[in-house]
C-alpha cells in the first residue's frame, strides 16, 4: 500500500511515517497543507491519503472534495483530532473513504487501514452509528425561493467569507475575530436556514441566487 501523508504538524507525520513503516506501509510523500496534499496525489498517485483536516492554505475538506473529484482512485482517510459531528458528516459527503481520530490505538488504525484496501470504509463502530443516524434522518431540499432576511448580518458576513474561498473553522475565525466554537454556530445557522448540507452547497447556493458577488482576483 502506497501512502501520502498530509498533515502540518511535522513531528505528527514523523511518528506516523514511523509506525506504518513498521508495518512495511510504504510512505512516498509528505504533505503540510490540502494544496501540497492534491499536488502529490497527482504526481504520485498514491493507493491512500491519510489527511488531516485544519490545515493552512487548503484545509483538508476542501482537499477531499477536489480529491474525490478529480482523482477518485485516491482513497482519501481522514485522520484528525476533531470528534466534531459536522465535520465527519462534511467530510464523508465530500467524498473520504473513512474518518479516524488520531488518539486510535495503533492495532485498530491498522486493521481499519488493511479493510481500505479491500474496499471497506475506515470508520469506528461509534462514528458509523452517527453516520448512520445522520444519513437516516429526512432532509428538506434546498429553496427555490431566497428570504433575504433569514440571515443575520454576522452569518451574512461569514457567508462573504466562505464565498471567497475562506471555509475552514480556523480562517473564518481569524477573520472575524471570533472563536472557532461561534464560527461553528454562525455556520449551523446559515446549514439550517438555507436547508443545505455542507460548506460547499453554501458556497454554490450563494453563487447561483447572488446571495454574495464574489470578490475578484487580482
Amino acid at each position: 500500500m502506497r501512502i501520502v501523508i498530509a498533515d502540518d504538524h511535522a513531528l505528527f507525520r514523523d511518528s506516523l511515517r514511523s509506525l506504518l513503516a513498521a508495518r512495511d506501509l510504504e510512505v512516498v510523500g509528505e504533505a503540510r497543507n490540502g494544496k501540497e496534499a492534491i499536488d502529490l496525489a497527482w504526481q504520485l498517485k498514491p493507493d491512500v491519503l491519510l489527511m488531516d483536516l485544519m490545515m493552512p492554505e487548503m484545509d483538508g475538506l476542501e482537499a477531499t472534495k477536489r480529491l474525490a473529484a478529480e482523482l477518485p482512485d485516491v482513497k482519501v482517510i481522514v485522520l484528525t483530532a476533531s470528534d466534531d459531528e459536522a465535520n465527519l458528516f462534511e467530510a464523508i459527503k465530500a467524498g473520504a473513504k473513512g474518518y479516524l481520530l488520531k488518539d486510535l490505538e495503533a492495532d485498530r488504525f491498522f486493521s481499519l487501514l488493511e479493510g481500505v484496501a479491500q474496499g471497506e470504509p475506515a470508520l469506528t463502530p461509534s462514528l458509523a452509528r452517527k453516520l448512520l443516524d445522520e444519513f437516516a434522518r429526512p432532509k428538506p431540499t434546498p429553496r427555490d425561493e431566497y428570504d433575504p432576511d433569514a440571515l443575520t448580518e454576522r452569518e451574512q458576513e461569514v457567508l462573504e467569507l466562505m464565498v471567497d474561498g475562506i471555509t475552514s473553522n480556523r480562517r473564518l475565525a481569524s477573520e472575524l475575530g471570533v472563536s472557532e466554537n461561534t464560527v461553528k454556530f454562525h455556520v449551523r445557522n446559515i446549514l439550517d436556514k438555507l436547508h443545505l448540507h455542507n460548506r460547499a452547497q453554501v458556497v454554490a447556493y450563494a453563487l447561483k441566487h447572488r446571495l454574495v458577488e464574489p470578490t475578484p482576483e487580482g
